[in-house]
């Protein structure tokens, strides 16, 4: 038998960047970052915005256009932004996708011109999605709009959109050719949204660094009053680990470990179970509740420090349980345990789930005792639900 083995490997390398007003002419952030390429001429441009963004933000696209003629050396804007419904609604229809692609074939957007999107991870998702597939990959610029895009989402390789009722099902790996973070655009969130992303920070401090968790216990207060400083620093540090742990050995999640989903298993399949009327991030919170809670039964955990991520997470804003997570399917079981094996069926190979050995530091088990899940939502039931308000 004749083998002929390929063995190649390619550099992939991305920077993320913080600045106030994009588009205001005289902030030379996109356009320097254009200019990494070393092309001679302006770079053919293409603008996919959340619509969400757009309504907050009236003179966005005006500014967008602005900017454009302020920089012709830079770029050249093919078309006037495409502008597509924000949150889950835009993974969830193929049809955001088929305008994306059909905008890219129709104004002549090439594998030397970028797609640039700016808004919520979903759009991001979306729209990284729709420029790995075109032409085989056309380069990609991020502007997060939201804390969760701005600190996770938004700052990795990942890009998808749901099909057969499932997360992500269609999706790609595909580094971005950069990220630009604005602060300006965190301004006018709804506060579920300002407070959702703070969980994503939450979680890698609990797996990865016990001085950031302190330090978000520290700014709790200010974090739940919307003060920006505080916000700046809690995102520029989980986007610095986020960014740091997909630098290491499986950017691609080759293997069936994924310790930044640490909270995410039972998190996915409560969105679906709300119908995404939960955010994201306000479901990774319970997530990570359920998994610390589960953490302490397993005798990983002491039940102060339960108690003291839970209390934090409440302190930030956080509702602990919901309605879903009691919810049974029509055989009796719990519904959300579907979640487990969907997460396996997604990673491939043996379940793998992060855990809780203590506080900066996380453990992967490979198997879930489903009757204890049972009792830590029981559990968070019992402690941790919302009371209702007493009658006057």
């Amino acid at each position: 038998m004749k083998t002929i083995e390929q063995n190649f490997a390619v550099p992939f390398r991305y920077g993320v960047y913080f600045t106030e007003n994009l588009f205001a002419p005289s902030n030379q952030v996109l356009a320097d970052v254009l200019a990494q390429d070393r092309a001679s001429g302006p770079r053919k441009v293409m603008f996919v915005v959340d619509s969400g963004v757009a309504e907050a933000h009236p003179q966005l696209l005006e500014h967008i256009h602005h900017y454009t003629l302020a920089h012709p050396d830079a770029l050249q804007q093919v078309a006037a932004p495409l502008v597509l419904p924000g949150g889950e609604e835009a993974k969830n229809s193929k049809e955001h996708l088929q305008a994306i692609l059909s905008s890219i074939n129709k104004f002549g957007v090439c594998r030397h011109s970028y797609l640039i999107a700016i808004g919520g991870g979903a759009v991001l998702d979306l729209a990284g999605f729709a420029a790995a597939i075109a032409h085989r990959g056309i380069r990609h610029i991020r502007v997060p709009s939201t804390v969760l895009s701005q600190n996770d989402s938004g700052v990795g390789v990942k890009n998808g959109i749901n099909a057969f009722g499932k997360k992500n099902f269609l999706g790609t790996f595909a580094p971005p050719f950069a990220v630009i973070n604005d602060s300006n655009f965190l301004l006018t969130l709804e506060d579920r949204d300002w407070r959702s992303g703070i969980s994503e920070a939450v979680k890698v401090a609990l797996i990865k660094d016990a001085a950031f968790y302190q330090r978000i216990k520290q700014d709790a207060g200010k974090l739940a009053q919307r003060d920006m400083e505080a916000m700046q620093q809690l995102i520029h540090r989980c986007a610095e680990l986020h960014v740091e742990h997909i630098g290491g050995p499986d950017p691609f999640e080759l293997g069936s470990s994924r310790p930044l989903d640490f909270g995410h298993w039972a998190a996915h399949k409560l969105e679906q179970l709300s119908k995404y009327s939960l955010r994201h991030g306000e479901a990774v919170a319970i997530g990570i509740a359920l998994d610390v809670v589960y953490s302490q039964l397993q005798g990983l955990l002491t039940e102060a420090e339960q108690d003291d991520v839970l209390d934090l997470l409440q302190e930030l804003g956080f509702e602990l349980f919901t309605p879903e997570l009691a919810q049974q399917t029509p055989d009796g079981q719990l519904a959300v345990i579907q979640g487990l094996r969907e997460f396996r069926e997604h990673l491939g190979g043996e379940l793998t789930i992060m855990l809780l050995r203590q506080i900066g530091v996380g453990e992967e088990v490979h198997h879930v005792d489903e009757h204890l899940v049972q009792q830590a939502i029981a559990l968070l039931q019992k402690k941790r639900q919302p009371q209702p308000l007493s009658q006057v």
